[in-house]
């Protein structure tokens, strides 16, 4: 590791090779804390290259545990996190307003590195219980609609640089390789980046994948649409800016969305909105993103009318029947 550091130290980048060796190496646990720090540090200075980061992406899906759902065609919402915002946990919520339409989800999703409460956090605190069976996750995805994948347990590489990355408390390149490397192998996905640098980087890459993609990054900085200035819009045919107006009938402002102060607080948020007792600022957000992923999939004609059959899911309480029925499912099987 020293040779690499003193390599990139010199202001130097990693061939896609070299960057999946050494995550490789990081996730059978060849360095210590101290070098894994110094090497994330590094692209705390610096932009990643496309390079690097298709590298370590190699080196997650090879040393990843898989998943077989039966062949169902899933939808992953995820953002990159690392925005500093502290939001509630908009895009898993999403997660459930999509599942009650129908739309089988495959929810790719770790602990909070950089914000209070990260989706795995939110799951947890509800009852839901991490596997890696696949039997088990194929229940939940055909009874509830969704199941959760808790990175972790699936990326050895991540469950090693965990408690560095929450001692860091830092956004680090991490955030951008979860959101690529879903072991599920989702057919659509919804990608929320904190950056117009990253969105760039991502539409790249998610053409190189030939599915169907949406990526969204509000102008003020959240990796969501936030409803709180317009959003950047990025899909296979194109992009577009997209006002708060068009996504959610009018804006919002920033303290309607925040996350609370601990986790607790952000699961109670979580249960009040998907019962249809959340504000009015905090559904329309929900239902912008869910909206967005929905339109995403190609079976709607237009924004609105993807818009129509998320606000059917929460007001209808087919959401939260999800939520229910995944949870059930936990104190069934134990």
């Amino acid at each position: 590791m020293k040779k690499i550091l003193q390599y990139l130290f010199e202001h130097k980048t990693l061939s896609r090779d070299a960057a999946k060796e050494v995550l490789v190496n990081i996730g059978k646990g060849m360095y210590n804390e101290h070098e894994v720090t110094a090497f994330m540090t590094v692209y705390l200075m610096r932009s990643i290259t496309i390079d690097e980061l298709q590298g370590f992406r190699d080196a997650l899906l090879e040393l990843s545990v898989k998943v077989d759902l039966n062949g169902h065609e899933t939808m992953d919402i995820v953002g990159t996190g690392g925005d500093g915002k502290n939001t509630f946990n908009i895009s898993t919520l999403a997660c459930f307003i999509v599942a009650g339409t129908g739309q089988k989800v495959a929810k790719h999703g770790n602990y909070g590195a950089s914000s209070i409460s990260g989706s795995s956090n939110v799951m947890e605190q509800l009852g839901y219980k991490f596997s890696s069976d696949s039997s088990k996750l194929k229940n939940e995805i055909e009874e509830a609609n969704i199941c959760f994948l808790h990175a972790p347990l699936f990326h050895p590489a991540l469950k090693t640089v965990g408690p560095i990355r929450k001692n860091l408390a830092m956004r680090t390149f991490f955030n951008m390789l979860g959101p690529m490397a879903n072991p599920a192998n989702p057919s659509f996905q919804l990608v929320g980046v904190y950056s117009l640098e990253m969105a760039r980087i991502y539409n790249y890459l998610l053409q190189l994948s030939g599915k169907p993609f949406t990526i969204i990054h509000s102008l003020d900085g959240y990796d969501e649409i936030s409803l709180t200035n317009d959003t950047k819009v990025i899909t296979n045919e194109g992009e577009k800016i997209m006002t708060p107006e068009q996504l959610g009938k009018r804006m919002v402002s920033p303290e309607d969305i925040n996350g609370g102060s601990s986790i607790e607080e952000a699961a109670k948020i979580f249960s009040r909105i998907l019962k249809g007792e959340g504000t009015w600022a905090q559904n329309a957000v929900v239902l912008a993103n869910a909206a967005m992923a929905l339109h995403c999939t190609g079976r709607y004609k237009s924004y609105d009318e993807a818009y129509l059959a998320a606000v059917q899911s929460l007001e209808s309480g087919k959401a939260n029947d999800c939520l229910q029925k995944l949870i059930s499912i936990q104190s069934t099987k134990g």
